[in-house]
């Protein structure tokens, strides 16, 4: 079992599910929405995942046609993207989850937009789109 919540505490979730390959975006939509060189985030299973407290304060935004990206409308902190097209997984940030995550991330995406100012130095898989043979199992 994972748990997690926002920055101000106001949305907890859990999720008992397998968590998927962690990857590192670095799309300029993912720099604009987490103000850094890229987002880190997990597929997973909606199957498995609950809010206990304060779904009421979750807002989405849609940031392309079909794709929506949540947030907490108290302090802001990104919470999950999901898509219409894959309707069962959300791509959870694991910032926001409590526990160790017992794996590194799997791979750069998007890597051929990503931001001048940043040098990926490690030796993880970098790929010019996301994957989409990365949901949980």
């Amino acid at each position: 079992m994972l748990t997690g919540q926002c920055l101000c505490g106001g949305i907890r979730f859990e999720y008992s599910g397998p968590l998927g390959p962690v990857a590192l975006c670095h799309c300029s939509q993912c720099r604009r929405a987490h103000g850094s060189a890229f987002s880190a985030s997990a597929p997973v299973q909606k199957l498995h995942f609950r809010f206990t407290v304060g779904e009421e304060l979750i807002r989405e935004f849609e940031s392309r046609p079909g794709k929506y990206r949540a947030f907490c409308s108290g302090c802001g902190s990104p919470l999950y993207s999901r898509v219409d097209a894959i309707p069962g997984i959300l791509r959870l940030r694991v910032g926001v989850i409590n526990e160790a995550l017992g794996k590194q991330p799997a791979s750069h995406v998007f890597v051929g937009s990503k931001a001048d100012w940043y040098a990926i130095t490690d030796d993880i898989p970098q790929y010019d789109k996301l994957e989409r043979t990365n949901d949980p199992h």
